[in-house]
């Protein structure tokens, strides 16, 4: 299964100038990009390039030194705590370490965000919404186990369930296929495809892992030294004579 080519109109993440600095290490330099509605974009990069810096500077866990972030039409840099907390209900985050709770159980993972941002919803709906993420990632009967008793995928899966939970409108995905075998990541990545058809979500895919791009991506933009070095589809960057670019695609 290979992403689908497709026709985009609406812009849901507008970045332009990005700058974040540790120190004297400048890790994003005038970064810019866009991500349009129904569509995974891959940013890919080596290992410290920056492209985890760049997705948790989106979502506010980072603070940008300077330039713009528009999502979903709000600037990012412009919002208080709790306007923040408001927008994140439709960014969902999935973590390069799953950063599932231990001592809950999936069912409790999953609830967190529901108890955290949906304060008013009813149990019964809140078990339906459970539920459904699980059934939509296959691991519905996983729903009382613990997450050491679940597999590296399983693992994976579970914290994107947990990321569809509020039934965001974007999702964020931190190096999704780190560390699993790859016939593992191979799944992660038809169900990154089936979750974009089956939710209709927008997606920012942070990799370096080839396979991820090959199967995933409509658009790849390439972060090299803190700059959107080249852009567009993994057929046409493959193809590319420019050396920088054909390093990642040989």
């Amino acid at each position: 299964m290979m992403a689908e080519k497709t026709t985009y109109n609406d812009v849901v993440i507008d970045v332009r100038d990005l700058c974040k600095a540790f120190g004297e290490n400048h890790v994003l330099q005038d970064f810019s990009m866009q991500l349009h509605k129904g569509e995974n974009v891959v940013v890919l990069g080596r290992s410290g390039s920056g492209k985890s810096v760049f997705i948790k500077c989106i979502i506010g866990l980072l603070e940008a030194d300077s330039g713009s972030i528009a999502v979903l039409g709000k600037e990012v840099m412009d919002l208080d705590q709790h306007l923040l907390d408001q927008l994140r209900v439709d960014v969902g985050f999935l973590f390069q370490s799953n950063a599932l709770y231990d001592s809950m159980t999936v069912r409790e993972n999953l609830e967190f965000p529901l108890r955290r941002h949906m304060s008013g919803i009813s149990s019964v709906d809140r078990d339906e919404r459970v539920m459904r993420a699980l059934t939509d990632v296959g691991l519905a009967f996983t729903v009382d186990m613990l997450p050491e008793e679940l597999s590296g995928g399983m693992k994976k899966r579970v914290a994107l369930a947990r990321a569809l939970i509020l039934q965001p409108k974007i999702i964020l995905y931190d190096e999704p296929t780190t560390g699993l075998d790859p016939i593992t990541a191979r799944e992660i990545n038809e169900l990154i495809l089936q979750v974009q058809k089956l939710y209709n979500t927008s997606s920012i895919i942070i990799s370096h892992d080839m396979n991820c791009v090959r199967q995933t991506a409509n658009r790849v933009v390439l972060l090299i030294d803190g700059k959107c070095y080249a852009e567009g589809s993994p057929d046409i960057l493959e193809k590319s004579n420019d050396p920088f670019v054909h390093a990642f695609f040989d």
